[in-house]
């Protein structure tokens, strides 16, 4: 783009995102007023002044309360509360917030009570596929065989920001090898928070909260006791985190487009919120994805309005595409909670870059191969970010695919990904 281009889009942003800024503050305040009437009691926000820093040990992300601008500290202050660092909730995490969604798909799991888990897709190695999750009816130690350690291969597919275990639904598992249906044990997860898995209102998605959720609802119910992983974008951060914790029982690693960013660098919280959400106005998704990232209460008005009338609008993409069913893409991207995805955000793709170069050590002590691939032309996730986890870590193995971007390097080559997958697992059986 020529200078006078840059010039102008960068003055735009700064006076649009000013007025965001204040208009993110009024919000603050109508929201508060709001959760007043309808729960009894204003609600928690990171407005507030904390005292110190969130420790690592919190597994919250400084990101949290070091987005605002000065505008915003100054101005509204009088209006913050001073909070501690602990992130506790006075809130019941089994009822509905009265802006959320509140249909039958989107509350089924608090049947389940404080014993909730996530919602699994598997497709075991005699070909039956099964869908774990109240909702179905099915519970983990009764409709599903287990099967006793050594005769099977297992793998855990973790999926991406605002998707759900449908990405592998329908790009790998339809394509497998006869060989792979017979070998394998496959389980799809919907991560805390996305897809048809529990969103509770008392939880902070923190990296720890959705490794002992994929423990309780995969790991242990099952008895795997080796798996490989198979990963894309934000889920590759919870793959490397989980892989780090069992580094004895993974056989193999397999991420797509990984959100490398070096914990060794300044303020790597800091570069990675202003890398994957720059406060810029054009390209439009990245002025989306500044707005849900930067501005909470904005934020939980787009949810509002999209998520919580999700049944609506899909109704409506329905008879202006004239379709009878939307392509899972649509649909996954407001199968959440604003709590689930502001949080999961902040925590696990901004704060879980402290910990990632942490992980791979521990990985690479335990001989662990890990395969990375990305398409040049991916307009989400930098495409650095892999180079510079090849360089760092020169024991992954990267591949760069040109021509195709952070979707289309597994759609469009559905084929071709599931038989790299399937080289990998058998290489390292």
């Amino acid at each position: 783009m020529f200078l006078p281009g840059r010039i102008l889009i960068s003055v735009t942003s700064f006076i649009i995102f000013f007025l965001l800024d204040i208009f993110d503050a009024i919000m603050c305040v109508v929201f508060r007023i709001l959760d007043q009437f309808f729960e009894g009691t204003p609600s928690f926000c990171y407005c507030s002044r904390i005292q110190g820093l969130p420790g690592a040990d919190s597994g919250l992300s400084e990101s949290l309360h070091g987005r605002h601008s000065f505008l915003r500290r100054i101005v509204f202050q009088k209006f913050s509360r001073t909070r501690s660092t602990n992130g506790s909730f006075s809130v019941e995490g089994h009822v509905n917030r009265w802006s959320d969604c509140g249909c039958k798909p989107c509350v089924s799991w608090m049947r389940d009570g404080n014993d909730s888990r996530l919602h699994v897709f598997i497709r075991r190695q005699n070909n039956k596929n099964v869908m774990v999750g109240k909702d179905t009816g099915l519970q983990e130690n009764g409709a599903v065989e287990i099967q006793k350690d050594g005769e099977s291969e297992n793998i855990i597919f973790l999926h991406g920001f605002l998707l759900s275990s449908s990405i592998w639904k329908e790009s790998v598992f339809p394509n497998l090898s006869e060989h792979s249906k017979n070998k394998y044990n496959l389980y799809a997860v919907d991560l805390l928070g996305f897809g048809r898995s529990p969103k509770p209102r008392d939880c902070l998605y923190t990296l720890k909260d959705h490794l002992d959720m994929i423990e309780k609802s995969v790991i242990n119910p099952f008895k795997v006791k080796t798996f490989h992983l198979v990963a894309n974008s934000m889920g590759c951060l919870i793959a490397l985190a989980l892989a780090a914790r069992y580094p004895a029982s993974v056989k193999s690693i397999y991420l797509v487009a990984p959100p490398y960013f070096s914990s060794l660098s300044e303020d790597v919280v800091g570069t990675v919120l202003n890398t994957l959400a720059p406060r810029q106005i054009w390209p439009p998704m990245v002025f989306a994805s500044a707005i849900m990232s930067w501005y909470e209460h904005l934020g939980r008005c787009v949810c509002f309005f999209i998520c919580r009338n999700h049944a609506t609008w899909e109704s409506i993409l329905k008879l202006v595409m004239r379709v009878s069913e939307l392509h899972f893409s649509i649909t996954d991207m407001t199968r959440h909670t604003h709590h689930s995805a502001w949080h999961t955000m902040h925590n696990v793709i901004c704060g879980g870059a402290k910990f990632i170069d942490e992980h791979l050590e521990t990985l690479k002590v335990a001989g662990v191969r890990i395969h990375v691939v990305q398409g040049l032309d991916d307009q989400v996730v930098p495409v650095e970010c892999s180079l510079k986890m090849k360089i760092n870590n020169p024991e992954v193995e990267l591949i760069l695919l040109a021509n195709f971007d952070h979707e289309s390097v597994i759609f469009g080559r559905e084929v071709e990904f599931t038989r790299d997958l399937e080289k990998v697992w058998d290489s390292n059986c």
